[in-house]
């Protein structure tokens, strides 16, 4: 199944951090590279003021996986884990790394501890705008329209800017 996965760090050397997660996501077994967006800098969203001034690098990494859904949310803390973040009260906390599974194919699931797709993903213009970029013609399950109709009709309030097209 295809995969959609946003990967995000405003801690650090944020470049580095978005590449190692992107080998270590690669590296689970019966996963292959499909496509990827390039890196864009987004404004923090939802955070406290005093982290207002940390800028995150978004993206978005597509791939083709074998692995049960289930096994990607224990995989996916273990890489965040791995590369420096600590959970806290605070949701929206700078880190190192963050990645959220954004969508598999056209399944729907809540159970667990895993939602799929991301029940905020089309709200945020920093997974949005790369997503778009990588599958403008995407419809996800929960929305009755392609990513780039999703795309236009965010509000411009959050600043997005293209940071580097390779990595």
């Amino acid at each position: 199944m295809e995969i959609g996965f946003s990967l995000g760090s405003n801690m650090g050397q944020r470049k580095r951090l978005l590449m190692q997660a992107k080998n270590l996501l690669l590296s689970a077994p019966r996963t292959r590279f499909v496509d990827q967006s390039s890196i864009y800098e987004t404004a923090p969203v939802d955070v406290k003021p005093e982290y207002e001034n940390m800028p995150f690098l978004n993206s978005v990494l597509i791939v083709e996986s074998e692995l049960p859904l289930e096994s990607w949310l224990s995989y996916m803390g273990k890489i965040e884990e791995n590369l420096g973040r600590v959970r806290t009260a605070d949701r929206n906390a700078p880190r190192p790394i963050d990645i959220d599974l954004i969508y598999a194919d056209d399944h729907v699931v809540d159970s667990g501890g895993l939602a799929v797709p991301h029940p905020r993903w089309s709200e945020r213009r920093f997974v949005v705008e790369p997503l778009c970029e990588a599958r403008p013609d995407l419809v996800i399950p929960d929305t009755h329209q392609q990513v780039s109709e999703v795309l236009a009709l965010l509000p411009d309030e959050e600043a997005v800017s293209l940071y580097d097209e390779k990595w």
